[in-house]
């Protein structure tokens, strides 16, 4: 299945960012002149759709210096490797993240973990919406590169990497200081179809690695100064990250 964006699926939320709402994940375009980042690349379906968010915005695969990669699940790097053969861009990530994005393993959750939760509203729907959508697809990178632990990325938007595993072993958030934003990936998000909370939270506990760990993890947003949350499930958030963080946990708490 592959998703066909409309327009309200592409929201500019500052000058030279966007956020783009592809199958049921999203991805952020951080535009420099004709330059730009690329932040997550959706599902295997969603190929197509990065493609159209990019012309969309006036750019093209030819734009992208690198994709910035959140976390190595399926719908989080559906279209990396083919932007990345097709194009010859670098697919940048965590050090920790690169052998999960060369499929050396896969931690990601399981059918079993999904059918025995397929009583849940929603859960059953999201799961064969994901399937038709590559979620299950073999799409290993075939070079995944680390970036730097510390400091800005020499990249459109100057992003900052915040390490927050628990998700997965090598998850980081970006941090986009000349714009006040933070692309939080899956370690802070805003709504996903199998939850019934909408606003700042942590996806359902099977969806982590490490549960504990991405509780303990939301704490990284603690000294960041931004006011707008891009996360990779849901609407974009306005309000300072450490209270939509704090609110998170104490949710995660219940």
């Amino acid at each position: 299945m592959h998703k066909h964006l409309a327009d309200d699926d592409i929201v500019r939320v500052r000058d030279d960012v966007h956020l783009v709402s592809g199958s049921d994940t999203n991805w952020v375009i951080v535009r420099d002149g004709d330059d730009c980042t690329l932040i997550d690349a959706g599902y295997p379906g969603d190929h197509d759709a990065v493609l159209s968010s990019l012309a969309a915005t006036g750019l093209s695969p030819a734009s992208i210096r690198a994709v910035l990669v959140t976390h190595a699940h399926n719908d989080h790097i559906g279209a990396a490797q083919r932007l990345r053969s097709a194009h010859g861009m670098p697919v940048l990530m965590h050090e920790k993240e690169v052998p999960h994005a060369r499929r050396d393993f896969l931690s990601q959750v399981t059918l079993g973990q999904v059918l025995g939760q397929a009583w849940k509203p929603g859960v059953l729907q999201w799961a064969v919406h994901a399937l038709r959508a590559g979620g299950k697809a073999h799409v290993p990178v075939a070079e995944p590169t680390a970036f730097p632990a510390l400091g800005p990325l020499d990249l459109p938007g100057a992003p900052v990497p915040v390490f927050t595993p628990g998700h997965t072993e090598g998850h980081c958030a970006y941090y986009l200081p000349a714009h006040g934003i933070v692309v939080s990936g899956d370690a802070l998000v805003t709504a996903h179809p199998t939850s019934r909370v909408r606003g700042p939270q942590l996806l359902p506990g099977m969806f982590h690695t490490d549960r504990a760990r991405a509780l303990d993890s939301l704490a990284a947003f603690d000294g960041i100064d931004a006011d707008l949350i891009l996360p990779g499930h849901g609407p974009l958030h306005f309000g300072a990250v450490k209270d939509a963080a704090a609110l998170a946990a104490e949710r995660a708490a219940l």
